[in-house]
């Protein structure tokens, strides 16, 4: 066997026997280069995995993780939620309403899934459940409407597909799932209305328990919230500041709300939160820097060359492969992270992407799409387990509820693959390249 093939088998075996995705890539690479190249290029380990992180757009991500764990704290999601359930006001499916918009909301500004999802999940469940919903539904629901962070922006997984994808405008890809994001919600809305009206949970009758909250009211509440979204798409496209400035922004006018609006963040919670940040972000980065190790093994071997012209040699069909990868995406997304599929699989699709000539701010919100219902489809959900976990449930409950979902925002999936335009049109119109 080649050496290439000697690395990907042990990249694949090291997944297999548990070792973390970050060291399987690491240990793989350096395979590949003893194998392939020569043991004295192991001396370029440290160069790589440094070169893999040395990127200035890089900073914005663990900035984001920061915004989303700052407004998680000052109880911006609970405000969301209120005034969300005074415009709706009490009707059979309501509350599961109020969940996906308020997902939907709080990804603007995390752009985590993860996050969102527990932000949301602590404060809609137990409301959910008293109303009559069904915790593995309840927590199945947040969880799918959680994903589209990763769509809506500001996106970690888009920020991260910008750097290894040359030449693609991150303010493109920004515009370009905005839509596709709220189509998501869209059709997740729909088979958790028909069965919330079918199986009448939630009634629509006013009680002591129940009151109409008063619209004026909630939205002075959540109108820091509200504002956040507005700031810093509207600093992207002013010019006023650029994607990784926007992150900067996002921590700091959290940090003011959370401390002198609703007073529900302390200097000594901040502090903590910083610690939080610092730890989910040394995990993300860790698997960023070590992929490094794995790409130039790769890409020096190769393999990824040999790959993509194998998948190119499949098909003349451009649509059938499209099809093929997107399935292939699917898959992984079922079983690792998105930070972990991009640095994997884009090496070997970029070749591809260029010999089809798909538009790359197209594919990138496709292959987004693809991992957020891989965030909430088992065995290996990490939006799924969040959820679970404040439930109080076992995963398996959920994988009824799971698989309806995933075809709803399968539908929507297909809808962009077939009308790229309702990705493209708004940077479009924004004057962006795509």
């Amino acid at each position: 066997m080649t050496p290439d093939v000697w690395m990907i088998l042990a990249f694949a075996g090291l997944l297999i026997a548990g070792v973390p995705v970050a060291f399987s890539l690491a240990l793989s690479g350096a395979v590949g280069i003893v194998l392939g190249l020569s043991p004295d290029m192991l001396a370029t380990l440290g160069t790589n995995t440094y070169n893999s992180i040395a990127k200035y757009p890089l900073i914005a991500i663990p900035l984001f993780i920061l915004t989303g764990l700052i407004f998680e704290r000052s109880g911006v999601a609970l405000r969301l939620v209120r005034f969300a359930q005074a415009l709706i006001g009490p009707r059979h499916g309501g509350l599961a309403l109020v969940a996906v918009l308020v997902c939907m909301i709080m990804g603007g500004m995390s752009g985590s899934g993860p996050a969102d999802a527990a932000a949301v999940a602590m404060v809609m469940l137990p409301s959910m459940t008293k109303a009559g919903y069904p915790k593995p539904f309840s927590a199945t629901l947040i969880a799918a409407s959680a994903s589209t962070a990763i769509l809506i922006p500001p996106s970690v997984a888009l920020i991260l597909y910008s750097i290894v994808v040359p030449g693609v405008d991150l303010r493109a890809l920004f515009a370009a799932g905005l839509f596709p994001g709220i189509l998501a919600g869209l059709a997740l809305l729909v088979p958790a209305l028909i069965f919330a009206k079918r199986n009448g949970w939630e009634g629509g009758t006013l009680t002591a328990d129940n009151p109409r909250l008063s619209v004026r009211a909630t939205f002075k509440e959540a109108l820091p919230a509200l504002f956040a979204p507005i700031l810093i798409l509207g600093g992207l496209r002013s010019g006023l500041f650029t994607p990784t400035e926007a992150a900067v922004v996002a921590v700091a006018y959290g940090t003011l709300v959370g401390l002198f609006l609703t007073r529900e963040l302390s200097l000594r919670d901040l502090w903590e939160l910083l610690g939080e940040a610092a730890i989910i972000s040394g995990v993300v980065m860790l698997i960023i820097a070590l992929a490094g190790i794995f790409a130039w093994a790769g890409t020096m071997l190769g393999t990824f060359r040999h790959l993509a012209e194998w998948i190119i040699g499949l098909t003349d069909n451009g649509v059938l492969l499209l099809i093929l990868v997107m399935l292939a995406v699917l898959v992984a997304g079922m079983l690792l992270d998105a930070i972990s599929i991009y640095l994997i699989m884009m090496p070997i699709l970029i070749p591809v992407m260029q010999h089809f000539e798909w538009n790359p701010v197209w594919f990138g919100v496709l292959l987004a799409m693809n991992i957020a219902i891989g965030q909430f489809t088992p065995p290996v959900a990490v939006n799924l387990m969040v959820t679970t976990e404040v439930a109080k449930i076992r995963l398996e409950h959920t994988i009824g509820w799971a698989l309806v979902f995933v075809v709803a925002m399968g539908c929507a999936l297909a809808l962009v693959a077939i009308f790229p335009e309702i990705a493209l049109w708004l940077p479009r119109l924004l004057g962006y390249n795509v």
